[in-house]
Parts: C-alpha cells; structure tokens; sequence
C-alpha cells in the first residue's frame, strides 16, 4: 500500500499483459488480490474478537456447552458470509480498473485513503455494536435503524454518554497499525504484478458464486442456534442485523405472518374485545362499539404522564430487591394511589408507548402507528375526549420533529403541541430536552390556565431525564450527575414527579383530575426469549381524589393498551371506541391480557402463556407465569395453546386490516345520551362520587 511510484514510465495495458506472462512475477500472496484476502481475513478476525469478548461478558449464566460453541460455529458461518460480501467491492474495482491505473501515484493514494477511511470506520463500528449490545443486549435491530433518520439527537446523545473522543484515538491507533501492517506486507508489490482481464473477471465472478452459495445457507432473518434470545444474538452478525431491520421495516403484515380468513379473525377478534358495558354499532368486520356510562357525570380532567423508560424494576413498591429508586412514588401508590402491579409495555421505544397508551393498538411488526404514513386520522383517547367537550394538549421537552411526535399528535386529537422551543425558562436541558422539572412546571400551567376557564382538559406530558446520557440539574438528589448512571436519573425521575404531585395538591383542579403514571418501555432489554417479557413490565399508577378513595393494588393482567380504557371506565361517561385495550376494572383478573412486540417479533400473552409470531410465519408458545419463573417453549401445544394461537393471529391481522384500509377511526360520534347503572365488576372507587 505504498504510494511511491517507482519509476516514472508510460505503459499500456498490452505491455503490462506481456509482463504478466513473464517469469519474474510477483507472487499472489504479495499482489493486489493477496491484499483483497488481507481484507477479508481481517474482517473475519476482527468479528470473531467482538464475538468473543460479548460472549464472555453478557452470555447468560446458565448457557449450555453445544449453544456456546454453536454461537461461534453459527457466527463464524454468517462472518465468512458478510467478509465476503464486503470484499466484492475491493475485487469489483480491481477488476474494472485498467492495470496501468494501478502504476499511477494519485490511483495509489486514493485507494490508500479509501483502505483507511472505511479500516477507521469499521473499527469505529466495532465499538459502536459493542455499546448497543450492552445497551440492548441485541445486535443491531430496528432501534438502530430508527436512530439514524434523527441523527441530531443520537449523535450528540452518543458524544454526551460516551468517551467519543478517546474511542476515535483508539480507533485512529488500530487503523494506523492495520495500515503500517498491511503495507510491510505488500509495499510496491502489489502495484506491480498486472493480470489479464479475464484472470480478473475470473476471480471477481468466482466470488460472486460463492457468495450466491453462501447465501443460500445463511438465515438473513437472524441465528437461532439456542432457545435463549441472548445466545441467538451472540450469534448474529450486525451487518445482516442491520440490513434485515432496514429491509423489514416497512414490511407488508400478510406475506409474513400467518393469518385466517378476515371474516373468522374478525369474529374472534370482536369476541376479545366485547365486555358487558359495551355494544358493537356496526355488523362484520368492524370493531367501532359503545360503551356505557353516565352522561350526567362530570368531566374530570385527565393528565397522563408518560415516563421514560421508567419500567417497574426500579420501584419499591412494585418488588424492587435491594432498596427503591422510587420512593416518592412509592409513597404516593402507598397513601393515595391505585397501583395496577401487572403490566406490561408493547414495545421498547417511546413510539410503541405512545401507541399503545394512546391509542390502544396493538404493536404491529414494522414501525408504530405513531411513525407510519397512514395515521393522519387514527383513534387516540384525545379524540375521544375531544369528542366530549375537552380542550386537548400535548407536552414534551424535547423536539416534536422527532419520531414524527407533533404530526401525530396534531392530526390525532390534540389541539396543541408543546415542546421544547416553545418553553420561556428552561433551567436545565440534555440532548433529548428540557428537565422534567421544567416540563411539569410548564404542565402546572398550562392545566390551571385551562381550569380557569372551566374547560376539562385532556394533557399528555412526555418526559425525557430518563435517557442517555443520564444527566439532571445538580441538588436535587444527593447523587452526583456527572457520573452519569441510569439509576441516579430514575432517581431525579422519581424526585421531579414527587415536585409534580405536591405543587399539583395545591391547584383548584386536583379534586377533578385523573392523574395516571404510565411508563412508555421498560429501561433495558434482558431475558432469554424471542420477547424477552421480564423486560416489559412497567408501572401504571392511578392518583385522584375524584376516583381513588382509598389506595389499591390491582393484580389483573394488562398491557399498555389497557390504560386509556381504565381511565375512561373510572371517568364512567359514555364514548366511543375502537380500542384493543379494555378496562381493567371491568375485567375479571384472569382474562387480562398483554400484546408485545420485540424487533419483528409480536406476541399475545394470556393465562400465563404467550403465543409468539414471527417472520416467515412461525409461530411458537411459552408457558410459565414470567413474573415468577422464565417462560418455556411449549414444544407440543395443547387445545388452549391453540386457541390462543388463533386469538393472537386474529388480533394482529385484524389490527393490520383496520389500519392498512383507514378504518381505525371514528369519523363522527354523535352523543352518547342513555344512563346505564355502572357495569358489574367495577372497582368501588369508580362509583365513588366525583367534584364536578
């Protein structure tokens, strides 16, 4: 790879072709070709590195002896792979570029520069994969394809979490010994020995075969070597990770998943969904149904706080071993709250938060509703409420352009949206945005501007602390920010909502307000399963004079879905809906119900099992109660396993159906007038008396 050039002559390509033929030739293994195996040797190496150091430090404790040489088997197999479809390129060019071309001095350095920009690159993304798998405890999914359309926050995000600036030296370091080692290597050897061009077609296409073989025996979809998801992972090649989530990422439901007959997935569907309050409306395939209230029932305000990443692993009162990071919130589930201690989110981003709490839709595979194309007019709990007289807002402390937040919630029932550079006096901000603090000081006023005009008030606050790089305003907790650790940020997570709830007390609208605390994810990915479950549970804490008389804990089985419906059954006036979610205080314990989704994998989980569908219409079920034990694969599924089978096939393709045809919607509602008593199996507080 040296770029002098040794002697200054003109030759053509008919003088370099009787050089080839000489006896004096320069052997393979120092020619340009030995340096294309160079390359490839070395991207084989360097993947086997990164494989080995993540199996050491994040392979599960109990992996078995045929898994873990399977995850270097398996991974060595998919590295070959990959190595060669990156080496195609460098044989294209050799091939394609006239053997003259390779005397010259400025084709020496421009192919010595690009050697070295995409070694530093490589190499750079060597420690890139290595954060994102501690982070996720996955290869690169569609997380990471999602963070590079916004590249302002994640790069930034990156340069504040990470010592960025030390990693590039290091990775300027091993591209530089890489370069110094491949150029004691081949020096001017490899620039001097010409080759016919049918020897350079010759190799060029015979790579390409091979490649086209090797294909043939390569998942793209992802390894599976082992029933634990982590072992998978470790398996897996990031390249083939990334590519396979780009590619899938906006991926037609039915050529994928299985399915039924849209009639019969429909039927079943309905059948989930009907509760003793509610009446479907429309015959067949729709879901747009009533549910019974009190039109004389005052219009209680409602405030949603969705936490980031705040997932119920962190809090005390929900089994936190070794002391709480949440003792605020504690105190409030503890004195005057309604804690429901069984639920889980839908996915592990906010997008998959905001879908399903607000709009209660299930987690198709693919992006969120929130992000898709065709959700300009899509049912949330703001449209429900707006069609009931509420004036409806929206409030995050970062940029609305972000994952699409501001248009979706504009066209979706929200009259404003506030974000960060609406705010007047932000006291301290990171990458994502404003503090909470300044978020619920903001909230506070927005909601008693509106209580005193006598308006109800639906406000949906996102908060964004909780989130790499970890960082609050000093003071506030004993804990030293600069240190940057997740669990000092669901500290200040914690302190800023205590902050929200005493200033709330003191406001004339705390007697006629719902507050619901609602987690968007759990904080991290961990767990051997194609949905690793243990993961996703978060909290939903219910706080308000006007429907909690008395604090609670309720058991029933939810999902992120369930929470708009919960707070509209404790409201108990009559609406509109076309949810997938139900009212958990309507429900009997044991038929609740949680949809999640992980990379393109979804699943339904009921009667503590939990039917999982994947690409090219797998479909596998676990069993096991995951908050006490690690849920197995059912190897043979029995009736019921069956019939939960067919529920979450229809549920899903029933979810894709109404939303692919612009049917998940309610173009008009007239008022609901009739007065049904409350709906057995109610939750006593929601009888209780409201302050209108």
């Amino acid at each position: 790879m040296d770029a002098e050039q040794p002697a200054a002559q003109r030759l053509t390509d008919d003088s370099l072709n009787k050089a080839a033929d000489s006896s004096e030739r320069v052997p393979w293994t120092r020619s340009r070709y030995g340096f294309a195996a160079f390359w490839f040797v070395s991207l084989v190496a360097v993947w086997f590195l990164l494989r080995a150091i993540l199996f050491f430090q994040f392979k599960p404790a109990h992996a078995l002896f045929g898994d873990s040489v399977m995850v270097f088997l398996s991974g060595f197999h998919r590295d070959l792979f990959v190595a060669l479809l990156f080496t195609l390129p460098l044989l294209a060019w050799m091939y394609l570029v006239p053997n003259r071309w390779f005397t010259k001095p400025w084709h020496r350095i421009l192919f010595t520069g690009a050697c070295f920009v995409f070694g530093f690159g490589h190499i750079f993304l060597l420690f890139v994969e290595y954060f994102f798998f501690a982070e996720f405890k996955s290869r690169f999914n569609t997380v990471a394809v999602d963070y590079l359309l916004f590249p302002y926050e994640v790069f930034v995000n990156i340069w504040e979490s990470y010592h960025v600036a030390i990693v590039l030296m290091i990775c300027f370091v091993l591209t530089s010994a890489w370069a110094f080692f491949a150029w004691r290597l081949f020096r001017r050897k490899m620039w001097e020995r010409p080759f016919r061009a049918w020897t350079r077609f010759g190799i060029v296409a015979g790579a390409t075969v091979v490649a086209v073989l090797l294909a043939r025996t390569v998942n793209l979809k992802g390894a599976h070597i082992s029933e634990d998801r982590t072992m998978n992972q470790l398996a897996s090649n990031d390249a083939l990770c990334f590519f396979d989530a780009a590619w899938t990422h906006d991926l037609d439901y039915k050529p994928f998943y299985k399915t039924m007959s849209l009639p019969e997935a429909y039927r079943r569907t309905r059948a989930l969904l009907a509760e003793p309050d509610t009446k479907f409306t429309d015959p067949g395939e729709s879901l747009r149904r009533t549910v019974a209230g009190d039109p004389t029932r005052p219009r209680l305000n409602v405030v949603i706080l969705l936490e980031e990443s705040l997932g119920s692993e962190f809090w005390g009162s929900l089994g936190r071993q070794g002391g709480t990071l949440t003792p605020h919130l504690d105190k409030v589930a503890e004195r005057q709250g309604m804690l429901f201690t069984n639920i889980y989110a839908c996915g592990n981003r906010t997008v998959r938060g905001m879908e399903g709490v607000l709009s209660s839709f299930p987690p198709l595979p693919g992006d969120s509703i929130v992000r898709r194309d065709m959700s300009s007019d899509v049912e949330t709990v703001a449209r429900v409420l707006k069609r009931d007289g509420y004036s409806t807002f929206f409030l995050y402390g970062g940029r609305g352009i972000f994952d699409d937040m501001r248009s979706f919630s504009l066209k979706n029932g929200y009259d404003r949206f506030i974000e960060e550079k609406d705010f007047t006096n932000i006291t301290f901000k990171t990458i994502w945005g404003a503090c909470d603090e300044d978020l619920y000081r903001r909230g506070i006023e927005e909601m008693r501007a509106l209580s005193d005009k006598g308006k109800p008030f639906f406000a949906t606050l996102l908060t964004v602390s909780n989130h790499q790089p970890y960082t609050y305003p000093k003071g506030r907790i004993p804990e030293d920010p600069d240190r940057h650790w997740r669990i000092y940020a669901v500290q200040y997570a914690d302190y800023a909502l205590g902050q929200f709830f005493r200033a709330a007390e003191k406001q004339p609208f705390w007697t006629n307000t719902v507050f619901a605390v609602v987690a968007d994810h759990g904080a991290r990915v961990y767990g051997s399963q194609d949905i690793p479950i243990h993961s996703y549970e978060i909290p939903l804490l219910i706080v308000g004079p006007a429907v909690v008389k008395a604090p609670s804990r309720i058991g029933t089985l939810g999902s992120s879905l369930d929470v708009s419906p919960t707070i509209l059954g404790l409201i108990g006036r009559p609406y509109t809906t076309m949810f997938f979610g139900h009212n958990l205080l309507d429900i009997p314990p044991q038929d609740g119900r949680a949809f999640l989704n992980h990379d393109r994998d979804i699943g339904m989980l009921m009667h503590n099992r939990m039917a999982v569908l994947g690409l090219e219409k797998t479909l596998e079920v676990y069993q096991g109660n995951p908050k006490k034990v690690k849920m197995t694969l059912v190897p043979r599924p029995d009736a019921s396993d069956v019939e939960l089978e067919k529920n979450a096939i229809a549920v899903f393709q029933v979810a894709n159906d109404v939303y692919t045809h612009y049917r998940y919607r309610i173009d008009s509602a007239p008022p609901i007038t009739s007065v049904s008593a409350a709906a057995p199996g109610h939750h006593p507080s929601t009888l209780a008396g409201a302050n209108p």
